[in-house]
């Protein structure tokens, strides 16, 4: 056992660690990179003939990156950046402190009066800080330029948090990048960043708030929390005090209290000091504006109707009451847009509350945003860019003076951040802390939710929520995650050859196909069809079946509707195939039911296999019937066939209202998670790469199925290969034979009575 967690873990780090950012070569063409640099001609904002989102504001760009699937240009880096030592190792972000100068002026006021001499020496000062809230700013980090976006700058350099300042860490610098990017992305609503606990995003969400509540003329601020209290208390804490802190210069003019409870009221924005403006004061400029920035009770229309530049999110993960973060991101969505154009953008952040209290509707508006998956407009379903940092990346006690992470124990201790030695790695603490509550499966699930390496570890439920074995199927989870799905699974869609229905089936690797194929069978496996007497059969039932969960309504009074699911397993067997494993999963609705019963058909005949179906819904039924392959609907297994209704022996199927049925079906899968999922062994894992599949069953109820079309199908593919054991016994006959016994006494025998 612990050499198969050493392994996980180790494939864990490699995955992750490299696929937190990496840098693309080669995006633009050399020629066309040095000349639009030259003449200054990159535009901040999204560029489409290279499909990146430009986040550089000098018209220069240098290193494109992707995180999480997101490709964003940085600015060029200068020959010159800012050092404190010219020793590489003696290299890292040093916070630089106000000259006492100028910490003693405590408003513009104050400024416009103080004599020539002292603005003219300080000017370039004040601008430079400026340009670097604006552009960025270039240090050097262990031999390394290092760049931070304008906000990481303010939140680094003028953002005094409950410890003093924030330290730099490598993970957060990505995440403002990030953020930059959905910002100067026209397509984007925003972010929704999973994150882990104690990772600093209130802090950094309530910078932003201010300085973008100080730069902006006539705008609004918003400010949500899990509860109305957490709210205010993070206005109050946090945004506050972050802008009373701000020097002179990024102060701006505000109305009403120094300290308020509700509201931060603008007059007028700090304006830009520069050597041409210096000495100007026109008092004009103090009236007609309004800028504010507050906070709002958790409701579900929370700031409906209002207009917003910028909306913090926090703890969207934790809402109770209500629960529904996807009603309130649909209505706080328009406070965000005008028509089709956004003016707005949301920072959203949480770690996850257990599924069933909060965190299953966090998950959906999370699986929502994904960049890879955009409508024809270009957007998330969600509108939101997800952002998910594993934990080994930003975990107190385990970043090094650099801002780095220490993921794994260090050969010689470290010098860490906060001024301490690191002697041990994130992932080994991490992992001595599960191996502490293995044999407490809740508080090990939300230490899973707290401390998430994966996003399946930030989304745990909780155990008692589930009637399966959850360890066995987190390991397989977990495992998963370690492996790269792009060797394991290929996403495709199944077609008939030339058009021609009924002739031979083609399946075609493709992104928004909607088939997760483990296995194709070789080629003379292939569309295995057999023919009786008009009727066709598939020619590998030997090697296994499918289960389906369908539905007969196309579509349902808005829009929405469970998924029709599909789901193959191998049996054992002596052909060229895996055994007891499950090799494709199809969980989806398309835009008919008609289009769902077809890719059922062609699944069923490329691979030449049976299916079994719950016959609740006969539409599928009666599609296959009707198209000649009534051979291919398996009949109920746990019947004899003088034993199944008329209408049982027309289409076949299975009863879903049987608690027989309901019964046997679910211990089909507990049977199989038991025997073929998770640790095997002390070296050998399970073998189901569907996780979506293994997710659906850490959710499953039994009372209450409706919801688990995943687990229906599945559990339906498992009775079908094990179909031998739901065959009734046959009742035998026990005939009581009485022999007539006899008296033998005496001469003559006599019947006994």
């Amino acid at each position: 056992m612990v050499q198969v967690k050493q392994i996980q873990n180790k494939d864990l780090q490699n995955v992750e660690h490299s696929s937190l950012f990496t840098t693309l070569k080669d995006v633009v063409p050399k020629s066309v990179l040095t000349n639009k640099n030259k003449a200054k001609t990159w535009v901040y904002g999204y560029d489409s003939k290279y499909d990146f989102i430009v986040i550089s504001k000098t018209g220069e760009i240098g290193e494109v990156i992707i995180i999480q699937g997101l490709r964003i240009a940085l600015p060029l880096a200068p020959k010159h950046c800012v050092q404190r030592h010219k020793k590489a190792t003696e290299q890292y972000w040093e916070r630089q402190e106000i000259p006492k100068a100028l910490d003693k002026i405590q408003s513009i006021f104050k400024w416009n009066e103080m004599a020539t001499e002292f603005k003219q020496r300080w000017v370039d000062y004040v601008e430079t800080e400026f340009d670097r809230r604006d552009e960025g700013h270039w240090f050097m980090s262990n031999g390394k330029p290092t760049y931070l976006t304008g906000s990481h700058y303010m939140y680094l350099q003028w953002t005094s948090i409950d410890v003093g300042y924030p330290d730099f860490r490598e993970a957060n610098r990505l995440l403002f990048i990030f953020w930059e990017a959905c910002k100067a992305d026209k397509r984007s609503f925003g972010m929704i960043y999973l994150k882990i606990r104690r990772s600093g995003f209130s802090f950094m969400s309530s910078s932003e708030c201010v300085n973008t509540g100080t730069l902006a003329k006539d705008a609004r601020v918003g400010i949500l929390s899990k509860t109305g209290g957490d709210a205010k208390k993070m206005f109050t804490d946090k945004v506050v005090p972050i802008n009373s802190r701000l020097p002179f210069f990024f102060k701006p003019i505000m109305d009403g209290m120094d300290k308020p409870k509700t509201e931060l009221a603008f007059r007028i924005p700090a304006s830009k000091i520069t050597k041409k403006n210096m000495f100007d004061s026109n008092d004009d400029e103090l009236y007609g504006l309004d800028t504010t920035i507050d906070w709002k009770n958790t409701d579900d229309n929370s700031y409906d109707g209002e207009k917003l530049l910028l909306l913090v999110h926090d703890e969207s993960g934790k809402w109770i009451k209500p629960n529904n973060i996807l009603n309130n991101w649909r209505v706080t969505k328009t406070c965000l847009r005008l028509g089709s154009k956004i003016i707005g953008k949301c920072m959203m952040g949480s770690t996850s509350n257990a599924l069933s209290k909060g965190g299953g509707n966090f998950k959906n508006l999370y699986s929502d945003s994904n960049v890879i998956e955009r409508n024809s407009n270009g957007q998330t379903k969600s509108g939101l860019y997800s952002l998910f940092v594993p934990m080994e990346w930003n975990m107190e006690g385990f970043i090094d003076r650099y801002g780095m992470p220490v993921f794994e124990i260090p050969e010689l201790p470290v010098l860490g951040i906060d001024g301490e030695m690191i002697t041990q790695g994130a992932i080994n603490y991490w992992q001595n802390e599960v191996d502490s509550l293995k044999n407490d499966a809740d508080a090990l699930n939300e230490y899973y939710r707290q401390f998430p390496r994966t996003e399946s570890h930030a989304f745990r439920d909780e155990s008692k929520q589930s009637i399966f074995n959850l360890t066995k199927i987190y390991q397989q989870i977990d495992y998963n995650d370690s492996l790269i799905m792009a060797h394991h699974l290929t996403r495709g869609s199944m077609s008939w050859k030339n058009g021609i229905k009924d002739s031979e089936v083609i399946f075609t690797p493709n992104n928004r196909g909607r088939f997760y194929i483990g296995w194709t069978p070789e080629k003379s496996l292939q569309n295995r069809v057999l023919v009786k007497n008009g009727v066709k059969f598939p020619g590998n039932d030997h090697i296994g079946a499918f289960g389906c969960d369908s539905y007969d309504i196309s579509g349902v009074v808005g829009g929405g509707g469970s998924n029709g699911a599909l789901h193959g397993k191998t049996m054992f067997h002596m052909d060229n195939a895996p055994t007891n494993t499950f090799f494709l999963e199809y969980i989806a609705r398309p835009q008919t039911a008609e289009m769902f019963f077809e890719d059922v058909l062609m699944a069923c005949v490329f691979y030449g296999m049976p299916i079994l179906i719950e016959n609740n819904k006969p539409r599928l039924l009666y599609h296959f019937k009707n198209r000649g392959y009534r051979g291919f609907c398996m009949n109920r297994p746990d019947k004899h066939y003088n034993k199944l209704s008329k209408t049982e022996k027309e289409l076949g199927g299975i009863p879903n209202s049987s608690e027989d049925v309901k019964q046997s079906h679910a211990s089909a899968i507990e049977s199989y998670i038991d025997t073929h999922i998770g640790m095997k062994s002390a070296e050998e894992m399970g073998e189901c790469i569907f996780t979506r599949t293994l997710e659906d069953w850490a959710k499953f109820d039994i009372s209450n199925r409706t919801n688990f079309d995943a687990s229906i199908s599945s559990g339906l593919a498992i009775m079908a290969t094990q179909r031998h054991l739901y065959i009734p016994k046959q009742n035998v006959s026990k005939i009581k034979i009485n022999f007539a016994r006899y008296s033998n006494k005496g001469t003559i025998s006599e019947i006994i009575r």
